[in-house]
């Protein structure tokens, strides 16, 4: 009969779902963040940029996206190593005559050519 009694214990314990603690948190409102100045500066391009990303005055952010997107666009992305860039005719001058460049420096070139 202990059998079946300690059975039916664990049956029993096996249906009740475990007590939940509930902790509340106090709901806090996020603040908008206010991007840096730094970044928002409008930099003049490079002639060799501006064939890229246009000669209109724009915050470093904003060039860093439109790279991306010709370089997307143009799929100049390694096949076997996404991290780097292969660079086409309007890309060699910007990253300094090398064919192929790492998205890690890729900023490092840019910033030689904004002002």
């Amino acid at each position: 009969m202990a059998k079946k009694t300690a059975k039916k214990a664990a049956k029993k314990a096996a249906k009740k779902p475990a007590a939940k603690k509930t902790v509340k948190k106090a709901a806090k409102k996020k603040s908008a963040r206010k991007p840096s100045a730094a970044f928002m500066k409008a930099l003049t391009p490079s002639a060799a940029l501006a064939e890229v990303v246009g000669s209109k005055a724009i915050p470093r952010t904003e060039v860093v996206k439109k790279i991306w997107v010709y370089i997307k666009a143009n799929k100049l992305q390694d096949k076997a190593n996404k991290r780097m860039i292969n660079a086409d005719a309007k890309l060699k001058p910007i990253f300094g005559g090398k064919s192929q460049v790492s998205m890690f420096d890729m900023a490092k070139h840019l910033s030689k050519h904004l002002s």
